[in-house]
């Protein structure tokens, strides 16, 4: 720690604030999750003819101000439209309905309609389709290291590549937590991204430190 410079140690401290910061929000308020994986209702309305998802919106927006809505074409046909937002009172519903009659010159009743109530999806019910590919990939990518920079120590190597990417990926998920990223669609898009840049970062620092152990070895 005495031989850090002052860069160094001011980076150590951001990280510990952003890290301690990121636990805190995660333990009170836990992650912002898109509302597609949010705890959610949903009502499904059958037009029997076609109609436009931005007509739809325009009628939410009057009826459900604020609210943030996802319209979806259901059915082959793509005759049916499902509502979903966070929550859906019975007068949201019996205005969405009166309106879209009016809109189209449907007969829907409000009686004949249920909310529909969607559970939330869990952070890592999103995640576990993808962590047997990435195990994967990162155990290829560890072998090839370990052979690559041997004369570095593969061991060294190993743990210094996976303790970095644990660390990045616990910082990116502080950040996420902290700025109420919502969670979800992008996540794992970005969770990518840093993955890949992480190593490309450490592959570059072996590089030059293979490098200067080549140089070394030839002076001797």
């Amino acid at each position: 720690m005495k031989n850090m410079s002052i860069k160094s140690k001011i980076l150590i401290i951001i990280m510990i604030i952003i890290i301690v910061a990121g636990i805190i929000v995660i333990g009170t308020k836990g992650f912002n999750f898109d509302l597609k994986y949010e705890k959610s209702q949903k009502i499904e309305l059958y037009l029997e003819q076609e109609f436009e998802v931005n007509d739809i919106k325009d009628i939410t927006n009057e009826v459900m101000p604020g609210k943030q809505v996802i319209i979806q074409k259901v059915e082959v046909f793509e005759d049916t439209i499902s509502i979903i937002a966070k929550e859906i009172t019975d007068e949201e519903k019996s205005n969405l309905i009166t309106k879209i009659n009016e809109k189209y010159g449907t007969e829907l009743s409000a009686d004949s309609v249920e909310i529909e109530n969607i559970p939330h999806t869990r952070g890592r019910d999103i995640i576990m389709p993808y962590v047997v590919p990435f195990i994967i990939a990162t155990v290829i990518i560890l072998i090839y290291m370990a052979v690559r920079y041997h004369k570095l120590g593969s061991v060294k190597v190993i743990a210094k590549v996976i303790g970095v990417n644990i660390l990045t990926q616990i910082i990116l998920m502080s950040v996420i937590a902290i700025t109420r990223i919502p969670f979800g669609r992008l996540t794992i898009p970005m969770v990518l991204v840093v993955y890949l840049l992480t190593m490309i970062g450490m592959t570059t620092k072996f590089e030059k430190q293979l490098e200067n152990k080549k140089v070394e070895e030839t002076k001797k």
